[in-house]
């Protein structure tokens, strides 16, 4: 089974959250990762533009396909990591770590997050 942090929170859409005094940080899963295969392309939000919870907000291009990424949150986009947009790979290889996506300044959490344990539930 692939790693789940106890420590985030997580989406039905493979999403992981991290929040702290008001920044959520937003990555995809390890589980996530491995469905897609090796991921070539990554197309984040933009900072200082805003991301609507449930709603889609980037891409990730992989060997195998395209997907959606989708926003666990409501807010402004503060920052974006470049790293992995400029080497999509980090996301296969640290998905939890140097692999982040985008930080946002939350105004509102989305409906449904779920605990580790829910997640590792989901994806059995």
């Amino acid at each position: 089974m692939t790693a789940v942090p106890e420590h985030l929170k997580y989406t039905a859409e493979h999403e992981w959250v991290s929040v702290t005094d008001g920044l959520t940080r937003v990555g995809i899963t390890a589980y996530a990762a491995e469905q897609l295969g090796d991921i070539v392309y990554v197309q984040l939000p933009e900072v200082g533009g805003s991301v609507t919870a449930g709603e889609t907000c980037g891409e990730l291009e992989s060997t195998k396909s395209v997907s959606d990424l989708f926003a666990p949150v409501t807010g402004e986009v503060v920052e974006i990591n470049e790293k992995a947009a400029e080497t999509p790979e980090l996301i296969n290889t640290d998905p939890f770590g140097e692999g982040w996506l985008f930080t946002v300044r939350t105004t509102e959490e989305a409906d449904g997050l779920l605990s580790a344990e829910e997640y590792k539930g989901l994806t059995a």
